[in-house]
């Protein structure tokens, strides 16, 4: 193909993308889209493989794949010019049931070539607790609505019998109404920009580019691989559920140009909904892959071709129906992404040539805390505390991690302003701010993460509720690197007001009361009441005691690192006006590392 056209179809099918996201953003009404960008864009060729992978939420790149070739499967013969398809059934491709896919053909005379899918958080899916993460739930079943397949919009026109039925089962249908629309909006645009790209060069151009397009990325993904060395690394997240811990262990090997992502030994699938299906272990590994090994290639089918994954049935990592799985996408998925991400971060500090592309664990653990209950202006809200998405960067083989830096699986992801969540809720924020020590000391620091703090702001009687699950406070999830250390874990604090305070409080004087420890469950947050939520930093990189000391003393300035850290974890001594003491330091490096040797050193 000449060169040129092949760059222009290329670079449009990324604007076609670009300007999809563009208006599911603008259609949505929903904080967790519009300004958590907890979405995805992408398009498939005509037989659902990948053929452009769009950011957002990267989890969903293979998922969505497997989505439009279960609609197929599903309605072969009956794939008409103008339908919309609805899936969110995880046994079949989704993640959990509250991420709907949206998935449209995109026909040219007549003839299927192509396909567009998109996915939102919606509002609600009907599920025992609003929101969709719903920790109470022994089954699939008490998860809220769920669809294998189903056409809502039948040749342009809705199809209002199944409309309806849908909405007669979630809480605020018309917030619901409106995240289907504007997906049903974003593949309207998808479909009418690939039309005229065709119109413009032809079907059969533009499927040799989309052909072309795989190929060189199957060939340039597989020339990197092989520039890697060979061998095996593995990785363990612990989970902390109500008490339980389960595990996920990955052994990931590279041979050659291919890789094995081999997750043998985690542990049995959970009561509680914090397992995942295979689907969604598949996209939760590639979702650190795509932007660590694939960041100047395009994603598509061709970076999927030297990938395999093994996860044993009935496996928190690949569970078998009935097992519960709203909360998977905040535990064993992210759980699979961190594991990912550490075993490529080993795997490139073992490079001579990549190393210094290696990074850290980033943000490792998703707090997701959905509230609930009549606001201020008595009407019904639902909605995620969208901190979860701000992050932590994990520190690089070269420098520090960036501060509240976002997350590896989703490039664009940030959080909502304070404002948006106060005038949709009867709440209000004591404070949000960096979390001082949650960076993952090493040479070079992971990126701290964050803390908050709200109360009860003109409530309604009853107050309202709140939802946490995930994957527990209990252990750091967020790995260090070549000796650097964790971040810094969740913590979720029950600050009740009218208690004589007790052990476990946090230093501040605007919460007064006894600090209750809670991490799993529904919760009421009423009266003189407070929550307090701490998300985790990014991992580090590195001996923590060989950091530079005019560094940590920077970092004290900073208020990222706490004095006392800087002398018990990085063994650096701060005079007076918090000036490096060099002769204290060389004097308290020493001891740590002839306490780590157990000699003394000459």
């Amino acid at each position: 193909m000449d060169p040129m056209t092949f760059s222009i179809i290329r670079h449009r099918l990324f604007r076609i993308i670009d300007e999809a996201v563009i208006t599911l953003k603008h259609v949505s009404g929903s904080a967790i889209t519009n300004e958590g960008h907890d979405l995805m864009v992408s398009l498939y060729r005509a037989d659902g493989s990948l053929l452009m992978g769009g950011v957002g939420f990267l989890h969903h790149l293979t998922s969505a794949a497997e989505a439009c070739k279960a609609i197929i499967r599903r309605f072969e013969g009956r794939i008409r010019e103008g339908d919309v398809f609805l899936l969110n059934d995880p046994y079949t491709a989704a993640l959990h049931t509250s991420d709907i896919y949206l998935v449209a053909p995109i026909h040219y005379d007549g003839k299927l070539v192509a396909w567009s899918a998109c996915f939102v958080h919606v509002y609600d899916i009907g599920a025992m607790n609003p929101g969709g993460f719903s920790p109470q739930s022994p089954d699939i079943f008490t998860e809220g609505f769920s669809s294998p397949g189903i056409k809502i919009v039948d040749q342009g026109e809705m199809v209002d019998d199944v409309l309806d039925t849908m909405l007669n089962m979630v809480r605020s249908p018309e917030m619901v109404t409106l995240d289907l629309r504007s997906m049903i909006a974003c593949n309207n645009v998808a479909r009418e920009r690939m039309q005229a790209l065709i119109e413009k060069y032809g079907p059969e151009t533009v499927d040799a580019a989309g052909s072309e397009l795989i190929r060189q990325s199957e060939d340039l993904f597989r020339a990197r691989l092989r520039e890697l060395p060979d061998g095996s690394w593995q990785s363990r997240q612990y989970l902390d559920v109500d008490g339980e811990t389960a595990v996920v262990r990955l052994t990931m090997t590279k041979s050659d140009d291919r890789l094995v992502f081999d997750f043998t030994g985690s542990s049995p699938q959970s009561r509680y909904a914090i397992n995942c299906t295979k689907w969604a272990s598949l996209g939760g590994l590639f979702a650190p892959l795509f932007p660590l090994l694939c960041y100047d290639i395009t994603w598509n089918e061709g970076v999927i071709e030297p990938v395999e994954m093994i996860a044993p049935d009935g496996s928190i990592v690949n569970c078998t129906r009935p097992a519960p799985v709203s909360v998977a996408t905040v535990a064993a998925i992210q759980s699979v992404n961190n594991a990912a991400c550490a075993t490529i971060g080993k795997m490139l500090a073992a490079s001579e040539k990549y190393r210094s592309q290696a990074t850290a664990v980033w943000h490792a653990n998703h707090f997701a805390i959905f509230k609930f209950g009549r606001n201020q202006k008595g009407g019904e809200s639902i909605g995620i505390l969208t901190e979860t998405f701000a992050g932590a960067g994990g520190a690089r083989s070269f420098a520090d991690g960036v501060e509240i830096g976002g997350e590896i699986p989703n490039p664009i992801s940030r959080m909502a302003n304070v404002e948006t969540v106060e005038a949709n809720f009867p709440v209000r924020y004591l404070f949000r701010k960096r979390m001082t020590d949650s960076g993952g000391p090493g040479e070079w620091r992971g990126g701290t993460g964050g803390e908050l703090a709200i109360v009860p702001h003109k409530a309604p009687d009853g107050g309202i509720h709140y939802v946490i699950s995930g994957k527990g406070a209990r252990h750091p999830m967020s790995d260090g690197l070549a000796g650097g250390y964790p971040g810094a874990p969740n913590r979720y604090l029950w600050i009740k007001h009218d208690e004589v305070p007790g052990e476990g409080g946090v230093q501040d004087d605007r919460l007064d009361g006894r600090a209750e420890p809670v991490s799993w469950g529904v919760f009421p947050l009423m009266g003189k009441d407070a929550l307090y939520v701490r998300w985790n930093g990014g991992g580090g990189y590195g001996d923590p005691l060989a950091r530079d000391p005019d560094r940590v003393a920077g970092d004290v300035r900073e208020g990222l690192v706490s004095r006392s850290a800087a002398e018990e974890i990085y063994g650096v001594a701060l005079g007076e006006g918090g000036a490096v003491d060099q002769a204290e330091t060389e004097r308290l490096r020493k001891g740590r590392m002839a306490a780590r040797l157990g000699r003394e050193l000459v």
